[in-house]
């Protein structure tokens, strides 16, 4: 059995582990102890004793598998991966039905609720997807696949935590674990070199210096930060982004994203709301971007169209496939003495559906996809591991690829992660996305913004303790 660790002889494993392990106490306590799944909710038959299924004794196996890994670098390492397996397992067919985020957001949970759901699906973290699916008995468990294959050792428990439901699936970040998750991702400042020497501006090296630059690039004719929000999910994350920098730290944020904190109601709230929609009202985005899509503006980007790009690590095998060596990359660039930080964590797990007639089969793939040589490959298409190999150590650090895994154990090694803020309720990603819309429109002021933000909160924290006390 391949525990994820055997084949990593550098030192970055070691350090990463090491680093995000120490970062259990920040979920609820659940799953702390390695090799075991820490919810009580295992069930008779678990365990590291009993034997690891052998997909090649299941017979004729067809497994139907829906991702959103579509984008350049996440599909061609996906399909490398499902050519593998099949080839290891000539009895399996992998039936893959790709979409993009937004798609199969608004048809996953059709699909579940059908007579013949598919096998293994992406759902995303937070409420309004896992917690939603795990309490309607949509997805199955994975505590005994954990303990059978060491997931509970081959990833840091904070990263585990973010993908567990209470047993009564009224919570995130504690109980069962219902999904694993391949990439580590995080929102970082993408940028192009030939338009910044074009401008006469050097890679910035602190907020300071990167908010200055953009002044400086609008008067020499260049568009500072390109962007494009048709999606919506866009500004949550560029928003995200400047609310970390405003706090300064990860904590508060992910805090109140976690049911604990304060709330929204706070200046790092309201001052990053500001940013934006400073940055729309004096041209440093593209005018109408709400009307712009999200992959316009990445390409827009790669044909040097912008100094700058504020988005997720998995884009980088798209950029760098039409940019070369102009591509440049950071976590956004903390002030002097400060620590790195920003919205992040890891990619949509994978999860087994509760009506598979597979789902040993389907647990085995999950273990592949996620063993040492699936981050192997992942790395060499350009994707960032939830916990980087032998592959990463050979990363040239001075291309945007090693600045990509250096800028993530630098975040790491910081605790300067805040986790998406459209994990917090159920219906908060419909709601910021849209207030945002209205941010950058200048028909939402910062100070409505954060009321707005703080309500959503208040109101969802009430109701989860009304149900608690009926119960």
């Amino acid at each position: 059995m391949n525990d994820g660790r055997s084949q990593r002889t550098g030192g970055r494993y070691r350090r990463a582990l090491a680093v995000l392990g120490a970062l259990c106490a920040l979920l609820p306590a659940a799953a702390c102890v390695p090799g075991t799944d820490g919810s009580g909710a295992a069930g008779a038959g678990g365990g590291a004793a009993n034997a690891v299924p052998d997909p090649a004794k299941a017979g004729e196996v067809t497994l139907t598998v829906w991702d959103q890994q579509v984008r350049g670098g996440q599909n061609a390492a996906i399909e490398r991966l499902n050519a593998e397996f099949e080839k290891k397992y000539p009895n399996v067919t992998i039936k893959r039905v790709a979409r993009s985020f937004n798609d199969l957001k608004k048809t996953l949970k059709l699909a579940l609720s059908g007579d013949d759901p598919p096998d293994v699906v992406q759902a995303n973290q937070g409420y309004s997807d896992m917690v939603a699916f795990a309490h309607a008995g949509m997805l199955t468990p994975l505590d005994n696949y954990a303990g059978l294959y060491g997931w509970n050792t081959r990833f840091p428990q904070t990263l585990l935590n973010l993908n567990r439901v209470s047993a009564d699936g009224k919570q995130f970040g504690t109980g069962r674990l219902y999904g694993i998750s391949q990439e580590g991702e995080y929102i970082g400042v993408y940028y192009d070199k030939k338009v910044l020497r074009k401008a006469g501006v050097e890679p910035p090296e602190t907020w300071d210096e990167f908010t200055a630059a953009l002044p400086e690039l609008k008067k020499a004719g260049q568009l500072p930060v390109q962007f494009g929000n048709l999606d919506k999910y866009p500004a949550i994350h560029t928003f995200g982004l400047l609310q970390a920098q405003a706090a300064g730290t990860a904590g508060p944020v992910r805090e109140t994203v976690f049911g604990r904190g304060e709330g929204f109601g706070t200046d790092a709230t309201r001052e990053a709301a500001g940013t934006l929609a400073d940055w729309s009202q004096k041209g440093y985005v593209p005018k109408g971007a709400n009307g712009k899509g999200y992959d316009d503006a990445a390409k827009q980007f790669a044909d040097g169209k912008g100094a700058f790009l504020i988005t997720g690590t998995w884009q980088l095998a798209d950029l760098r496939k039409t940019m070369g060596d102009d591509l440049g990359f950071m976590p956004p660039p903390p002030d002097s003495g400060a620590r790195p930080v920003t919205t992040g964590g890891e990619g949509l797990p994978w999860s087994v559906t509760s009506k598979s007639d597979h789902p040993e089969v389907a647990a085995a793939y999950l273990d592949f996809l996620t063993s040492s040589h699936a981050s192997d490959v992942l790395t060499q298409e350009g994707v960032l591991p939830v916990v980087p190999g032998a592959a990463a150590d050979k990363l040239d650090a001075d291309s945007a690829a090693g600045q990509m895994v250096a800028g993530w154990e630098e975040l790491n090694d910081a605790d300067g992660l805040v986790p998406y803020l459209d994990y917090t309720t159920p219906t908060f990603y419909d709601t910021l996305s849209a207030d945002l819309q209205g941010v950058l429109a200048g028909d939402v002021g910062p100070k409505d913004l954060a009321s707005r933000m703080q309500k959503s909160y208040a109101d969802f924290r009430a109701e989860q303790r009304a149900d608690g006390e009926d119960r």
